[in-house]
Formats: C-alpha cells, sequence, structure tokens
C-alpha cells in the first residue's frame, strides 16, 4: 500500500485525510513520515495550503508526501482502489454529512470511511447500519492530542475485520512504540525520524462503537486520575502550607515510582510554571472553573445505564461541575463554617506526604478497577470480547493517561482473563493491603482538615464496600418492600424466588411472589 511518490496525484495516493485541523493535520503528518502518500481536504483551502508548506519545509521543496486536493471528487480520484479515507472532524452531525457527500462524490461498497473523532459509540453502531451498503464505515479513537497524532497516539480501532485487515498496517505504523520488556514509552519529537520499532499501541477492540466505548472509559479514568492528582495537590497546599514549587518537587519524585505517568509529570510542570505578567506561580492565576467535553460525563452515564458502580470517576465529574459554581462557591465561603484545625507542623509534613503518595496510588488502582468493571459490564450487555491485556497495553503510550502501572493492569489480565475486578489480582490485592493505611489516614486527614476530596473518598468507599460480604442493601430492599412492595430474596431460599410481606400486619406469612 506504500507509495514511494511521484507527481502524479490521480489513483497514486494510499489514503485520504479529511480535515486538517490540529489532529488531521498532524496524523496525516505522521503517516507521510511512516511512508504513505496522503492526500489531503478541508473546507478552509488556508489549511490545505499550510500542511502542503509544512511538510516541504521539513522535508524539501520537492516533496510530494502530501497531496493538495479541493474537491470531494479529486479526494477519491486520487486514491488508490478500494480507497482508504480518514475523517477529523467534530463528532455528530458533520460526520453524517461528510458520509453522504462521499457517497456523492463516488466511493463504493468497498472503500473504507475511518472515523477518529470522539463520536459517542452508539452513533458508530447506527453509521455502520445505515452505510452498511454504501462503504466499510470504521473508527479508531485517538488519545495523545496533538504531540500524539503527529508522533504516535494511542489507537482504538473497531469496525469490520474485514476493514480492519486492510488498515490495521496504517494504524500500527502511526501508533505509540513502547519498549516490549519494559513497558514504557519509546519516543520521538523529529518529524520525518519516526519510532518504527517496539509494541505497538493499537489493537483491533471489536465490531463498531466497541473502539470509541473504550476511549470514552479511557477518558472517563483519565477524569478521575486527574481529580486525584488535584486533590492531593489541595491537601499539600491547605493543610500542609506548600507552595506551588515544592509540590512540583513532591510529583517529581513520586514520578520515579509507581506513579510514573504523564499526569504527574505535567502536573509539575505546571506547578512550575511562572506568570509571565505577574511572575507569580502561574496556577495562582489560573481561575479555579475547570471545562469538559463530555466524555468523561457519557461514562457516568454508562456506568449507571449498565448498573456499573464507577462512583470515583462519577466523583471526578461533578467536582468539575462543582468547580463551575464559582460565584456561589465565593458567597457560600464567607457564610459557611469549617473545622477548627491543628496546624501540620514540619516535622509531620514529610510522613504526610509518604501517606499521601500511597493514598493516590490506591485512589488510582480502584479508579482503573472501575473503569475495567465498566468496560467489562459493556461488553456483556452488547455482545463483544474485549480483550484487556490488550487494552490496557495500547494505554501505555501516546495517550493522556499513559503510565508505567498500566504493565502492571495488562499482567494482571494475562494472568486471569476472567478476572472480575482488578483488586481482587493478587498483585493488586497485595498493594492495597500494603497502603490501605496510609490511604485511610490521608482520607482522615482531609475530613478532619476540611480539604474536600471527593474522588479519593469515593476511591476509598468503593473499596470498603467490594470488600464487605454484607452491605445494609437488606434494610435498603425491606424500605423498598415497605413502601412499594417491590419484593426481596432471602439468604435462606434461592435468590431467583422473590417474597413480600404484608407490612400491616408482619404477623402474616411472607408470600412467595
Amino acid at each position: 500500500m506504500q507509495n514511494s511518490g511521484g507527481s502524479q496525484p490521480n489513483n497514486s495516493c494510499d489514503i485520504g485525510v479529511i480535515g486538517l485541523g490540529v489532529m488531521g493535520k498532524n496524523l496525516a503528518l505522521n503517516l507521510a513520515d511512516h511512508g504513505y502518500q496522503v492526500a489531503c481536504f478541508d473546507l478552509d483551502a488556508k489549511r490545505i495550503d499550510a500542511i502542503v508548506a509544512q511538510d516541504r519545509n521539513e522535508n524539501g521543496a520537492d516533496s510530494t508526501r502530501i497531496v493538495p486536493v479541493h474537491t470531494l471528487e479529486a479526494l477519491r480520484s486520487s486514491l488508490v482502489s478500494p480507497a482508504v479515507i480518514l475523517l477529523s472532524i467534530p463528532a455528530g452531525k458533520p460526520v453524517d454529512m461528510v458520509c453522504e457527500q462521499l457517497i456523492a462524490a463516488g466511493i463504493d461498497s468497498e472503500d473504507v470511511i475511518i472515523d477518529t473523532g470522539n463520536s459517542l459509540w452508539s452513533d458508530s453502531v447506527a453509521r455502520e447500519q445505515r452505510f452498511a451498503d454504501k462503504f466499510l464505515f470504521f473508527t479508531t479513537a485517538v488519545s495523545g492530542g496533538e504531540v500524539g497524532a503527529r508522533f504516535g497516539p494511542s489507537l482504538m480501532p473497531s469496525g469490520s475485520e474485514k476493514a480492519w485487515e486492510r488498515v490495521g498496517p496504517m494504524l500500527r505504523a502511526i501508533a505509540a512504540k513502547v519498549d516490549a520488556e519494559t513497558g514504557k514509552p519509546i519516543e520521538t519529537a523529529t518529524p520525518g525520524e519516526p519510532v518504527k520499532h517496539g509494541e505497538p499501541c493499537a489493537a483491533y477492540i471489536g465490531p463498531n462503537g466497541a473502539g470509541h466505548y473504550v476511549k470514552m472509559v479511557h477518558n472517563g479514568i483519565e477524569y478521575a486520575d486527574m481529580q486525584l492528582i488535584c486533590e492531593a495537590y489541595q491537601i499539600m497546599r491547605v493543610a500542609l502550607g506548600m507552595s506551588p514549587g515544592e509540590i512540583a518537587a513532591v510529583f517529581r519524585r513520586w514520578n520515579q515510582g509507581p506513579l510514573d505517568s504523564y499526569l504527574i509529570e505535567i502536573s509539575a510542570e505546571v506547578l512550575d510554571q511562572q506568570d509571565p505578567e505577574t511572575q507569580q506561580p502561574l496556577v495562582d492565576v489560573i481561575l479555579d472553573k475547570a471545562g469538559m467535553k463530555g466524555t468523561g460525563l457519557w461514562t457516568a452515564v454508562s456506568a449507571l445505564q449498565t448498573g456499573s458502580p464507577a462512583q470515583t470517576i462519577a466523583q471526578a465529574v461533578f467536582a468539575r461541575s462543582l468547580s463551575a459554581l464559582k460565584s456561589e462557591r465565593v458567597e457560600a465561603a464567607k457564610v459557611l463554617a469549617g473545622p477548627e484545625v491543628a496546624e501540620v507542623n514540619e516535622a509531620q509534613r514529610e510522613a504526610v506526604i509518604n501517606q499521601l503518595e500511597h493514598a493516590l496510588y490506591c485512589s488510582k488502582i480502584c479508579a482503573y478497577a472501575q473503569g475495567f468493571q465498566l468496560m467489562n459490564a459493556a461488553a456483556q450487555e452488547q455482545g463483544w470480547t474485549l480483550h484487556f491485556a490488550e487494552i490496557a497495553k495500547i494505554w501505555r503510550a501516546g495517550c493522556i493517561i499513559r503510565a508505567v502501572f498500566l504493565q502492571s493492569i495488562s499482567n494482571a489480565f494475562d494472568r486471569d482473563i476472567n478476572l472480575p475486578n482488578l483488586l481482587v489480582d493478587p498483585f493488586f490485592a497485595e498493594q492495597i493491603a500494603t497502603y490501605q493505611a496510609d490511604w485511610r489516614a490521608t482520607v482522615a486527614l482531609s475530613a478532619v482538615q476540611g480539604v474536600a476530596c471527593p474522588a479519593m473518598m469515593s476511591a476509598l468507599s468503593y473499596y470498603d464496600s467490594y470488600r464487605t460480604a454484607v452491605l445494609p442493601a437488606n434494610l435498603l430492599q425491606g424500605q423498598r418492600d415497605f413502601f412499594g412492595a417491590h419484593t426481596f430474596s432471602r439468604t435462606d431460599k434461592p435468590a431467583a424466588e422473590k417474597y413480600h410481606i404484608e407490612w400491616s400486619d408482619p404477623s402474616r406469612p411472607l408470600q412467595l411472589i
């Protein structure tokens, strides 16, 4: 499928890219770095000119790696047959519109259209059904942002296996790579010199919808991971009175151990950054109102719909929502009292920081456990076969949650492909057993000090609930039967049997419903 170049655009290009925004442009250049000739189209002609200029600046004025086209008909005619076209456009109606326009432009049933946007997984399922006789609709969720798209993203492809056979070599080529032994990313930032060795962070996820579902959960875990780091920062800032620079140094130290991750790394960078205008720490002049684009919300909603407990992810979403109430919080701070707290002295500080490191680690385990538990629930509901060891592997590089920690998750699912929850894997069970005292001490400290830690607290509650053989849901079922005759099962009878008691006359025998 690779093409050595040539000046004739007709039927010479290996792949077309529609949409030359930040992600589309960088994916196109990434493809070109791996030897593919790429036809590029955008409604904005300036974007077409810009990518051609960038390619020639990086690879010489005679470079023909990027072929500019100005109509969809020209795009189709520039491609080898059957064609492969990658869409990098906003999710939702724009995807449907472009698909319809491509049909009018002459694509046929053997051509592959790849949606790379943040589409809702169920929309991808519907599109495959809608366009089944028109072309092969395929998706690949992309994580890693601008730099990942350019030099190696994490890719979560799904759709027909026939399409995967054709596009798999391309996607594996442009994906991020990791060292097979260490699981550490093999990174580059030099145009034209891509990483071609190592394990690619791209693996076939399953039927259409599966890839975008996995990416959605990735983003939900990302929300939780970021919130947990922010809570650790807040404890150090408020309870320990540390400066942003001091906290940055702590994060860099943590990044040498089990918490080694991209998010910890960039958190240290953010905290060390000075504001060019005021020379204060930049974090102190950033308004504390968090934004979100929806995928974390979708994850929380899906967890509720499937009945899969993902409260740490949900709390991370709620934390962003609460942060948006800035004016209300400012007024509430004048009215609502917090606790009277004793200052943590210098001698205690290092011990608290060590406890906090372990609390963050244990909370992170629970957040990932919730995400994988949710994916498992969705797979059973949708009839997908998801390979969780592979999913963990493709998140080791290129994506926002990339971390050494993911190698341990992959190992856990390699040990037991039917593992119901990461918490019961021997390695993770031992890790939490070792550090839970520090985790509990940190959560207790945050409560006593009045420092809000909703994600960390919910993670501990999730762990304690999951390890509890008898929960108070027995009382809850009694309440439901009392006011609504919703019935209950008995511990001494088959679980499928449902009973009801006449609460107005509880001496009457139970009714088997």
